[in-house]
């Protein structure tokens, strides 16, 4: 390694040069050398930062949280004033995954019984209200808000989606009021994606009136079921029915049907007999979700059991469904559980916003270097950490808004049973839940990482938080499977286009104006750029909508190729990962719209244009990190990608410039976010972290 050669400089440059290098070493050795005991203790000071800039917009922090907040708030801060009041039923930084395990199962009970919050009644009347409790109870314990989730939302929505009157009257009320603690038993160890595959199997026997389920194998066995380890007493199980025939087969598969099946004695708690339970153990998150593995042996239940909105036994082995295929019947089935995947991407939005409240409050407090003899400046000063927080929270914003949205179509769906309706539900809930929640695994170690050694404490929460929700991008729909199924939407709706059939409302831009995105880009809007037009909401969308519809018809004519030699198999394998960004690219597009709708509905003008700031951020980079693409055909010239550029990091400063008013627009208290450096009242974060660790 070679050294600058300080003795060929002038005099004057050489004394600057030996003085930066002393000024450096100095700092340095303090990092080195330990501070000795005869030096008085001084209390904690935060000193006035070098970089604080007068913020350029005015913005109310109390006017835009209340655009932000939504219809649910107060069933939020309900949520929140009971388990700040119960300090016994909060959850500790070190506990033993026993320990964990019953203290959420009190978490649960306390809030149905004692703090009067019922989310179930809430899933079938208002599922905007449960989704809002859901994000609450998911800020005190991720591991309770998944419980809370897998008793709810998969337990009870199963009996109330997929059953009939009978189930409803014989479960609501021991599922609402948690007697009736249960689980959703789906996945089985040798198949989760793949649904249809499942091996367990439902035989009815029409002398007895009742249904076998049986585990024909070890494959078989139902694994990672919430619940199942400690607390349920019933269980949700999916399996093969099998119905007797007096032909040589002797059995005909009916296909995957649901059935209610007791795995523990109502009062006694103790397995009942074929049934065999095991905990699954440890996992590397949500450790006080007790899952576990169950293998049934010849389980008889009553036919009454089978949840039969879908397809029913008579009494006599006949089967009847409204719906004529196994497939309809089986897509009719999942499409009733869809309701998982908007409560994840809702859910993961709120672990999002904790996660940057954190971070950007402490980039705000922390003060490392600066100019020479001037007070040191804001970590957020530098532009290396308003490049990893300032789009993130730009982000944020973006997802808040679109969840919403999502959130607010489902309710729809759920009261007026529209199939289009339930068909772009269908879509967009796919793939919102696979986007937000991988942009959201991959933020949580950004932040860490933004916040330094601190940021690895375990008091701050970085590492519970990105542990807890690091399965977020699995079950529910494991996420590259959620994306194929929004390419393969995309190109379902590509054909429709040209065969002129209607296009549901989420795929009309490909309708209005595919044309126009695929023609050949126009070269002098292509160099095109001033701040004016790059801040254009229409140039914005049409850049992000030209993507998608560019990667949809080269795929399509990629899958159209590869099909005549490697068959329909083969050529999607082929495609994978074009299809995959095809489909990122297309729910980006979404984001985007809701988000801009969400700028133009506010009515505030320095909210309204405080959001504006923000979304500009979020569209040019997202632009710019997929700059190749706009380049390789040409749609974006190189002056027009340096200006792009340029003006997304200046975005990143004037966000910076009032990164704390947007945090705090979240309305997330210091009992809720739970980190002492990502306090609201900065003078406090390092009290709080000293008196934690026992100063």
């Amino acid at each position: 390694m070679e050294f600058p050669n300080i003795s060929s400089k002038g005099p004057q440059d050489t004394e600057e040069t030996i003085e930066l290098v002393n000024r450096r070493i100095n700092q340095l050795t303090l990092h080195l050398k330990p501070v000795q005991d005869n030096i008085p203790v001084q209390l904690l000071e935060v000193l006035t930062c070098a970089g604080k800039v007068k913020p350029a917009l005015n913005v109310s922090t109390v006017t835009l949280s209340e655009y932000m907040r939504g219809k649910h708030r107060d069933i939020q801060e309900k949520v929140f004033a009971y388990f700040n009041s119960k300090p016994e039923l909060q959850t500790p930084i070190e506990m033993r995954m026993d320990e964990h395990r019953e203290l959420c199962m009190k978490q649960l009970v306390g809030l149905v019984r004692e703090g009067g919050i019922r989310p179930f009644r809430y899933l079938v009347d208002d599922p905007g209200k449960y989704f809002a409790i859901a994000e609450a109870v998911g800020s005190v314990d991720m591991s309770l808000g998944i419980k809370m989730g897998v008793q709810y939302s998969l337990w009870g929505g199963s009996v109330i989606n997929l059953g009939t009157k009978k189930h409803r009257d014989k479960y609501f009320d021991g599922i609402d009021n948690v007697d009736y603690p249960g689980c959703f038993a789906m996945t089985e160890l040798h198949h989760g994606s793949n649904v249809q595959g499942l091996q367990t199997v439902a035989t009815f026997d029409p002398l007895t009136d009742e249904f076998i389920i049986d585990t024909p194998n070890d494959g078989a066995i139902k694994w990672w079921i919430g619940n199942a380890a400690v607390h349920g007493k019933v269980a949700t199980v999916f399996a093969k029915l099998m119905l007797p025939t007096h032909d040589t087969k002797g059995v005909t598969n009916m296909g995957v049907h649901a059935f209610i099946v007791p795995i523990r004695d109502m009062k006694t708690h103790k397995t009942l007999p074929g049934v065999e339970i095991h905990d699954c153990g440890h996992k590397v998150g949500l450790n006080g979700v007790d899952n576990g593995a169950l293998r049934f042996r010849l389980v008889r239940i009553p036919r009454d059991n089978l949840l039969n909105r879908f397809g029913d036994v008579s009494r006599d082995g006949e089967y009847t469904s409204s719906l004529p295929t196994i497939s309809k019947r089986f897509a009719a089935t999942l499409g009733e559980l869809v309701g998982g995947r908007v409560g994840l991407a809702y859910s993961s939005v709120g672990v999002l916003k904790i996660a940057v409240v954190i971070a950007t409050r402490y980039s705000l407090l922390r003060q490392q270097f600066g100019p020479p003899k001037q007070p040191e400046v804001s970590i957020l000063d530098y532009q290396s950490q308003q490049h990893k927080l300032m789009p993130m929270l730009a982000s944020t914003y973006a997802f808040h808004f679109t969840a919403l949205h999502l959130v607010e179509k489902y309710s729809e769906m759920k009261k007026s049973h529209d199939e289009e309706l339930i068909g772009d539900v269908h879509a967009l809930s796919a793939g919102l839940k696979a986007y937000i929640t991988s942009y959201t695994a991959k933020s949580l170690s950004t932040c860490r990482e933004a916040c330094g050694g601190h940021g690895y404490a375990a008091v701050n929460r970085f590492g519970s938080l990105r542990n807890d929700h690091d399965i977020f991008q699995t079950f529910e729909g494991d996420n590259t499977v959620l994306l194929q199924q929004v390419a393969g939407l995309l190109l379902k709706q590509y054909r429709e286009k040209f065969r002129g059939g209607p296009l549901t409302v989420t795929w009309n831009y490909l309708r209005q104006s595919m044309n126009a995105y695929l023609a050949q880009p126009n070269p002098v809007t292509a160099r095109w750029e001033g701040e004016d037009h790059l801040r254009d909401p229409n140039f914005q969308l049409d850049a992000f909508r030209y993507r998608t519809s560019r990667l949809l018809q080269s795929v399509a004519i990629r899958l159209q190729k590869h099909s005549k030699t490697l068959g329909g198999f083969g050529a999607w394998n082929r495609c994978l990962n074009h299809l995959l960004t095809l489909a990122e690219s297309h729910i980006e597009s979404f984001i985007l719209e809701k988000f801009i709708e969400a700028v133009k509905n506010c009515p505030d003008e320095s909210s309204r244009a405080a959001l504006k700031l923000v979304c500009d951020l979020y569209a040019l980079d997202r632009i710019w990190n997929d700059i190749g693409t706009y380049r390789n055909v040409d749609y974006v010239a190189p002056n027009k990608a340096k200006a792009i550029h340029k003006l997304a990091e200046y975005l990143s400063f004037q966000v910076k410039n009032i990164a704390r008013e947007l945090v705090d627009a979240f309305d997330l208290p210091d009992y809720v976010t739970r980190a002492p450096i990502g306090v609201q009242t900065p003078s406090e974060a390092y009290s709080q972290y000293t008196q934690i660790v026992g100063f």
